[in-house]
């Protein structure tokens, strides 16, 4: 498929069905990008990917309830069909997928799933029962799409290690890579949540990529205490007046588990919370 081609927008799960059995029919290879829309250059990267690896793109949107908890910002998630379907046209997405809640979730819905130890951690610690959300909906989309291959992005580290981890435990027949952050020109990882900050404080959200960066830093000139490297983080984060801090960590790169001495490989994560935007960030050591 050609980006002349008509983009294909479909909402109903057995047309999306249909759609990819005539596509496999065809013996083409497809590329899956699961979003919740308010598409950014982050997205549009993963998508220009996907074009790459696979015949056919397709590329879905849905804010998905089931990973939001009480208090959480599902009903306030920004939502931009129009400019989503724009984006996506001019990515060359083949099919934009736009599934409602009521047929990902029907009525009765009870069946969920669960990557028991990752999912405990960093962001899993403070927002039970997200990762058991994700992990649910992204083998639905699956199951739809059938992609041969899918595309996130490392911001959500530990989401990417969840699902990796839940198609080897299933044995799901599809690839799943994981792509760089995209940042913005400060430093500021690229997210939808963003949108949420005023100036000021997007001034003080680039705090996190530096209190990351500091850490790498402090890293590559030896150290490897993980308390010392994570104490340089918290003074610039300090120093900033970033914002409530969630967590700051240094973990496994693999496991998610908790290191004393910081090794090559290892992941130095943060969540902060900056105005009514929650941002997370890492970096890998």
């Amino acid at each position: 498929m050609t980006e002349s081609i008509r983009m294909n927008v479909v909402k109903g799960v057995d047309e999306m069905k249909a759609l990819s059995r005539g596509l496999k029919r065809e013996g083409k290879t497809i590329a899956f990008v699961p979003t919740m829309g308010a598409l950014h250059e982050g997205h549009l990267t993963l998508m220009a990917e996907g074009k790459k690896r696979a015949d056919a793109l397709v590329a879905s949107v849905f804010v998905n309830p089931a990973q939001f908890g009480p208090g959480e910002d599902y009903k306030k998630y920004t939502r931009d069909t129009e400019g989503d379907l724009d984006k996506m046209r001019r990515t060359g997405v083949d099919v934009a997928f736009f599934p409602v809640p009521e047929e990902i979730y029907p009525p009765g819905f009870q069946t969920y799933v669960e990557v028991t130890e990752l999912e405990k951690p960093l962001c899993g610690a403070s927002r039970h029962g997200h990762f058991r959300g994700v992990a649910t909906v992204v083998l639905k989309l699956f199951n739809i799409v059938k992609p041969d291959v899918a595309l996130f992005g490392r911001k959500d580290y530990q989401q990417l290690l969840v699902i990796k981890r839940m198609v080897r435990d299933l044995d799901l027949d599809v690839e799943i890579v994981g792509m760089p952050i995209v940042r913005e020109a400060s430093g500021l990882a690229m997210s939808s949540r963003n949108a949420y900050l005023s100036e000021e404080q997007k001034a003080r959200a680039c705090s996190l990529s530096k209190a990351l960066g500091e850490i790498k830093r402090k890293f590559d000139g030896g150290e490897r205490d993980a308390s010392a490297l994570l104490e340089s983080g918290k003074r610039v984060l300090s120093d900033s007046s970033a914002g409530e801090i969630d967590y700051l960590e240094i973990r496994n790169g693999d496991t998610l588990e908790e290191v004393k001495l910081a090794s090559p490989g290892d992941v130095a994560a943060l969540a902060v919370k900056v105005g009514r935007a929650r941002l997370i960030d890492n970096i890998e050591l």
